[in-house]
């Protein structure tokens, strides 16, 4: 099951053998300024994988947002895990996530050919 509205997704997954994982996860995200890195996307993924509580949360700035929130949501998520388990990739099975890039380019003004800082690039 997958849900999406502005500023929240939803997902839960049930296990489907011994070797795969469950998890039900919220993601909510809303635009933030970090005094460091300026304008971006505060996000919290909070619920359950394999049953363990998690509670994380990471700000992206908006110059990184868009190529990587799901690899950083995906990674997080991995760490909850056995070392022998791998979690899927959070974006693969769920178009909703196409809606939520699109919100999070109007939360922050994203266009094509926005600069990218250099000291993110390395």
């Amino acid at each position: 099951m997958a849900q999406y509205q502005p500023g929240h997704v939803h997902i839960e997954r049930t296990a489907l053998n011994k070797n795969d994982h469950s998890y039900d996860l919220n993601i909510e995200y809303e635009a933030a300024t970090d005094p460091k890195e300026g304008r971006g996307i505060q996000f919290r993924m909070h619920g359950t994988i394999e049953g363990k509580t998690i509670d994380d949360k990471f700000f992206l700035p908006k110059d990184q947002v868009l190529p990587s929130f799901l690899m950083v949501a995906s990674r997080k998520a991995q760490s909850y895990l056995a070392p022998h388990q791998k979690f899927e990739t959070l974006g693969s099975p769920h178009k909703l996530y196409d809606a939520m890039f699109e919100d999070i380019r109007q939360k922050l003004d994203v266009k094509s050919g926005d600069p990218i800082k250099p000291e993110h690039l390395e």
